[in-house]
């Protein structure tokens, strides 16, 4: 059956209305004609609506065990632990009067150090309400690094009044290193010095927490958000009240379906991104929907978990990174009762923090089509840290991997040539107004029309209606040159890779730079490769990456995708896979499980010597008749 004649679940959407202006020298402004709606500057008034209007709501949940203790791993017989709108108000003024108490200030944050849990939503909403600051911090600053350098350096920039942790014992080395003397909150094995979470319950509210919600303005920070630190150590981003506020509106008004409850999420993305955090969890705030957390993740392991979760609760709209949609594609094939489930409230899929593979888009639409007799809109964007995160959408039905869309309501882009390519920058309420106490930074990143500096480059659809939307293409910064001067658009030229792929490939680095030739080294789909050489799930990378049937795999892909290339800049002459585990501690890898091409081109020289090195032999790949 050919799909694209099918047809689609409609859902409202914005109106499409771009206007354009182009200036002398080529500069081409963008905006939307809608105008963005009035909004609350308070970014917990909606709480307070909340409770008010619908004070019996499930505003969120996570799985419990039978005593009580949240699962990392949900089991069969799971239960929720959930909390309506009225009674998290509630539990909200107690904790922000004692932080009102603590030693938080404006210029001491409140860090949260933990995975997603209700109490850390309670201790982030608790902190806005009362116009105090916080930074929530990735887990693996202090779990899974060696030497704690960004813990260090965040914690160091930061200078905590109060730090939050989920488990004290868990984080008591990490925290012993870096941030010796700071009061700690736990809510699980707490120390000996620690503040026990549930005593901040008991705390009663005094007026003054009243007060320090009617004193919030729209320029009051409300959360310092860390880069991933793909070149140098993590920035701290400033989002203000009125920055994430204005966003919630932006994308609200782009998807009005969301409004009014229309949400209901089971979504694990961390909240100490802002996908995760100021998206996910704000926009279910924001729209008076249900958020349960789930505490799986897109890993052959984690994803047991997140099945559970699907099994019992069916999502609105599902958000996830793409390689959380292609881990749960194969359960949703071989499940007729768990995909019956999964999208039977189901509204709109929606990815970001990666490119989306056709293979895996197509998917998707095959499998809505099968259930429901109808595919779904596919939705994503582009939006970064400092848009709170939120600058583009694609709100097109029947569009394709790579659109991004159009700019959202009260946002201006300017499109501005930089080598052949068109750089976006933003200016709007949803734009943050730099970086915690990094003025260099800052005035690095906005031009003398105070435009955001994005290095993003994009592309018209049809450059000669910008209402078609635009394409992702690529980093400005990730671009190189052949050493015959030949420019290499790395983003686009990866992407291609990994959708010839079609399965085989997860992630690649693109080398060539100063060189005759472009190579790849490429990170393996460790699930689709064990399939394919008839490995155990336990077989090792290095074993895995011997096997003649992956090695064959590959050469396949290198073969047929050199006939479709039209030059140097679009050929892989050779290629060979990483057998190696990438470093947080190095920035080779965020937690969110996204790779730095830069820091590992610059790790791993000896990996790109392998690639040149003359005459070619295995482990090294190279494509027939090149």
């Amino acid at each position: 059956m050919n799909l694209k004649k099918t047809p689609f679940l409609k859902i409202p959407t914005i109106d499409i209305d771009i206007q354009q202006e182009v200036r002398d020298g080529g500069v081409i402004l963008l905006k939307s004609a809608v105008a963005l709606q009035n909004r609350p500057h308070r970014m917990t008034e909606r709480l307070v609506h909340w409770a008010e209007k619908t004070p019996d709501r499930v505003f969120i949940g996570q799985v419990v065990s039978i005593d009580g203790v949240t699962q990392s791993h949900p089991v069969n017989n799971q239960t929720w632990q959930t909390l309506t709108y009225a009674e998290t108000f509630e539990q909200v003024k107690c904790i922000a009067q004692f932080l009102l108490d603590s030693g938080v200030s404006p210029e001491k944050p409140l860090v949260i150090l933990s995975g997603n849990s209700i109490e850390h939503g309670l201790m982030s909403l608790a902190a806005l309400h009362v116009g105090l600051p916080y930074s929530p911090l990735a887990p693996a600053y202090a779990l899974r690094s060696t030497d704690y350098e960004k813990l260090r350096h965040t914690i160091d920039l930061l200078q905590p009044g109060l730090v939050f942790v989920q488990n004290g014992r868990e984080y008591e080395k990490a925290l012993h290193a870096v941030a010796p003397g700071v009061p700690v909150i736990a809510v699980n094995d707490p120390l000996d010095q620690h503040h026990v979470f549930s005593d901040l319950l008991t705390t009663k509210p005094t007026p003054a927490v009243d007060l320090a919600f009617q004193n919030i303005q729209p320029e009051t920070i409300a959360k310092i958000l860390f880069t991933s630190g793909s070149t140098g150590l993590p920035k701290g981003v400033i989002n203000t009240h009125g920055n994430i506020t204005a966003n919630w509106q932006q994308i609200t008004q782009s998807f009005p379906f969301m409004a009014d409850g229309g949400l209901t999420l089971v979504d694990w993305l961390p909240w100490n991104h802002t996908f995760g955090g100021n998206h996910n969890f704000g926009l279910t705030l924001f729209n008076g929907g249900s958020l349960y957390i789930d505490h799986g993740n897109p890993t052959p392991k984690g994803i047991e978990a997140t099945l559970q979760n699907l099994r019992g609760i069916a999502p609105t709209v599902y958000f996830n990174v793409p390689k959380g949609f292609e881990e749960i594609i194969p359960h949703l094939r071989k499940d007729d009762a768990l995909r019956g489930h999964f999208f039977s409230q189901l509204q709109m899929f929606f990815y970001a923090g990666a490119g989306l593979p056709q293979h895996v888009w197509d998917d998707l639409e095959e499998l809505a089509f099968q259930t429901t007799g109808k595919r779904l809109l596919i939705g994503t964007g582009l939006g970064m840290t400092e848009g709170s995160p939120s600058c583009l959408f694609n709100v097109h039905f029947g569009s394709f991997s790579g659109m991004i869309g159009v700019p959202v309501p009260g946002l201006e882009v300017k499109l501005v040539s930089d080598g052949g390519k068109l750089e976006a920058r933003f200016r709007g309420p949803n734009i943050s107004p730099g970086y915690w106490r990094n003025p260099e930074a800052t005035a690095k990143a906005f031009d003398e029309e105070g435009f955001y500096r994005t290095g993003d480059a994009l592309k018209f659809v049809d450059p000669d209606d910008p209402n078609a939307g635009m394409v992702f293409d690529g980093r400005i910064a990730e671009d190189f040159k052949l050493g015959t001067g030949t420019w290499v658009n790395v983003g686009v030229l990866k992407a291609r890779l990994i959708t010839a792929g079609k399965g085989l490939i997860q992630d690649a680095v693109i080398t060539g730079h100063g060189h005759s030739f472009l190579g790849a080294i490429i990170f393996p789909e460790l699930k689709y490769c064990k399939k394919l050489a008839g490995l155990d799930d336990d077989a090792g990378i290095q074993i895995l990456v011997q096997s003649p049937a992956v090695l064959e795999a590959l050469q396949t892909v290198l073969n047929d995708f050199a006939l479709q290339s039209t030059g140097s800049s679009t050929l892989i002459k050779r290629a060979v896979f990483a057998d190696f585990t990438l470093s947080i501690d190095k920035g080779e890898i965020t937690d969110k499980g996204s790779i730095n091409q830069r820091a590992i081109l610059a790790n791993r020289a000896d990996w790109v010597e392998k690639i040149y090195k003359e005459p070619v032999s295995l482990p090294v790949l190279e494509a027939a008749n090149t």
